[in-house]
């Protein structure tokens, strides 16, 4: 095991110290960083989708910005501007809060599309442009979005063009009796989520270990029937009867990479179809939009997604 999965594997855990019952999300944003992707997060109210961020952040060494998404925020305001300098008499570009390592877009939903496509630029290129000229943004760059599943009134779906850029789409669940009896526990002993470093969570791992990890995740073998069992998974999405959009050739490609993460994460070098099948929901949910009448019906992308699973022959 080398040392940069050591590093990343002890942040699993010191995440955990901060939010319980979450394991399959923490992993989620762990491999959405060592594919140098972004994640979209999706729960209810309370759930801890904010504090997940924070205390990722708070166990890395990277920069961190929040940014709360409101129905007036402006592009600017999530990108920068150009600002008149009296001292110097010409306008200077003054960064906005994108330009940093991990940005928390929280609530993205509740802003419009011309905002939401502020970002569009920075996750698929890593740059802003701003009055013609390109602005390369800090690397490594991670955007991390919630957003509330059950509350729509004042809120813009993400057009699909921007949900594509996501790497994955986690679903954070309402926990069940005895993890939240351990939340309710350790709020009465004290635990203050507004104080990460009180709850003892410190740095565990460094830039320098996240991209050790990344060119390491790049080496992990993939064998040629696994990445036709990837294809014929994205091209049996688009095929489905309740789909009126399926996985494109770019959610395969994320598909790919997110296999490798998690076979590294798991100690191997080489990817299986057990990586790919425990990958393919949360990489493909969000690229999936259902037709209007199978909605009606009580279909669901997840359903949907089954199936391909279950009917798309494992290669042995």
């Amino acid at each position: 095991m080398t040392q940069a999965r050591d590093g990343l594997i002890r942040l699993r855990t010191e995440v955990g110290k901060a939010v319980v019952g979450q394991d399959a999300a923490v992993t989620g944003l762990l491999i959405g960083l060592l594919c140098r992707g972004h994640v979209l997060i999706e729960g209810v109210p309370g759930v801890a989708k904010t504090l997940l961020v924070r205390a990722l952040a708070a166990a890395l060494d990277l920069r961190t910005t929040r940014i709360q998404f409101t129905a007036d925020l402006m592009p600017g305001d999530v990108t920068g501007s150009l600002i008149y300098d009296a001292g110097s008499s010409r306008f200077v570009f003054r960064e906005g809060p994108v330009f940093t390592n991990l940005l928390l877009a929280d609530e993205i939903n509740r802003t419009p599309p011309k905002t939401q496509s502020a970002l569009l630029e920075a996750m698929e290129e890593r740059q802003v442009s701003v009055d013609g000229a390109p602005r390369p943004l800090p690397n490594p760059f991670c955007v991390i979005a919630t957003q509330n599943p059950v509350e729509y009134e004042g809120t813009y779906p993400l057009p699909e063009a921007q949900l594509d850029r996501f790497l994955v789409k986690l679903t954070m669940p309402l926990p069940d009796r005895e993890t939240e009896t351990r939340v309710l526990a350790a709020h009465a002993a004290g635990f203050d989520p507004r104080d990460l470093a009180g709850a003892g969570i410190a740095p565990v791992a460094s830039a320098a270990e996240l991209t050790a990890a990344t060119v390491d995740v790049q080496r992990v073998r993939i064998d040629p029937a696994i990445l036709g069992y990837i294809v014929e998974l994205a091209r049996a999405t688009r095929a489905a009867p309740s789909a009126a959009l399926g996985v494109s050739p770019r959610g395969a490609t994320a598909l790919l990479a997110t296999s490798r993460a998690w076979a590294w994460l798991s100690g191997r070098d080489f990817v299986t179809p057990d990586d790919v099948q425990s990958l393919a929901r949360p990489t493909f949910r969000h690229r999936i939009q259902l037709r209007p009448e199978a909605e009606l019906e009580g279909v669901t992308v997840d359903g949907i997604l089954e199936s391909v699973l279950a009917s798309v022959p494992v290669p042995r």
